[in-house]
């Protein structure tokens, strides 16, 4: 009998594994401006959307410029409605490449963190 109730718990116990949906972490999915891109006039913004919902306490977008001073006006946070993106708003910015560095906790409790780059004009 107790053999039956471990073969039958340990079944259970491989059944809710193999059903249980998978937690991913928070990487990026998209942005705005797009990574690596080039766009014709400055942004007012940066965007980035997440493949999972972020908790804003803990999550943050720095933007620097070539020089490595930072060009974000230092307000991150995630829009209403909209809990997998994260956008800070752009000092007025001229030509040039900037970096875009970015690290997010996603509800889950895994923090990521990333950069990439965009270019403003000037060719």
């Amino acid at each position: 009998m107790r053999r039956g109730i471990l073969a039958a718990s340990a079944a259970l116990l491989a059944l809710g594994t193999a059903i249980a949906p998978a937690r991913p972490h928070a990487f990026l999915d998209h942005a705005s401006p797009a990574v690596g891109s080039s766009v014709p006039a400055a942004p007012a913004t940066v965007a980035i959307w997440y493949t999972q919902d972020i908790e804003p306490a803990f999550s943050s977008i720095t933007v620097t410029d070539p020089s490595g001073q930072r060009v974000d006006l230092g307000n991150a946070q995630i829009p209403p409605g909209q809990s997998n993106e994260l956008q800070v708003g752009l000092k007025p910015l001229p030509p040039g490449t900037y970096t875009v560095t970015w690290h997010v906790v996603s509800v889950d409790t895994h923090p990521t963190q990333g950069t990439f780059t965009f270019t403003v004009g000037g060719g």
